[in-house]
């Protein structure tokens, strides 16, 4: 499951005065970082009070995801798996969600196969593969259902999963009109 993704963490609400190193000295004590930075406007040069730390392995991001809430300089700072630029445009990218679409499963995948699988990111709650009403016929998506948020985050950050030997993709399952009210979904302070 090692994924570079998975190592990258969005710290969310820093203080204005917090530094590169003040960010650094916080989050070093999980582990080993490979890359800190405070995001600063380039115009005006001050901080846009978010960064990113990003930790040269997935059980350092983890212990830094499951020693939250954090605070930073006295501020309480939000910690989210970071979502690659160019996932971040994807309607739902930055959603907190507990409930993932599973789409493109195949006939001979059962719901304990997604159990199975999906358990390696976090506790799994329920996993259900949709079938028609009608007819009873599987229709080639579901949903898998996680105990916390970052579970769903760090199952989601890998867009295409291998199950049962075919290539599934995986998305955030968020309400419909939550996409609308949101204009995208877009922004990283969701």
């Amino acid at each position: 499951m090692e994924n570079s993704q998975l190592c990258k963490l969005f710290i969310g609400g820093l203080n204005v005065q917090t530094s590169e190193s003040g960010l650094r000295g916080h989050f070093e004590v999980f582990g080993n970082l490979t890359d800190c930075m405070v995001v600063v406007n380039p115009q005006t040069k001050r901080s846009r009070c978010f960064g990113f730390v990003t930790y040269s392995n997935v059980e350092e991001a983890d212990a830094a995801m499951a020693a939250s809430p954090h605070a930073v300089d006295g501020n309480t700072v939000e910690l989210k798996r970071a979502v690659s630029r160019e996932d971040s445009a994807r309607p739902g990218a930055h959603a907190k969600v507990k409930k993932l679409f599973v789409g493109g499963l195949k006939g001979d995948v059962a719901e304990g196969d997604l159990i199975e699988h999906f358990s390696q990111f976090g506790t799994v709650e329920k996993a259900e593969i949709i079938a028609d009403k009608q007819s009873g016929k599987k229709r080639g998506f579901g949903f898998v259902y996680f105990q916390n948020h970052d579970a769903a985050d760090k199952a989601a950050v890998v867009k295409f999963h291998p199950i049962q030997g075919h290539r599934v993709e995986v998305k955030k399952a968020v309400p419909k009109e939550e996409i609308h009210s949101r204009g995208g979904g877009g922004g990283g302070g969701s």
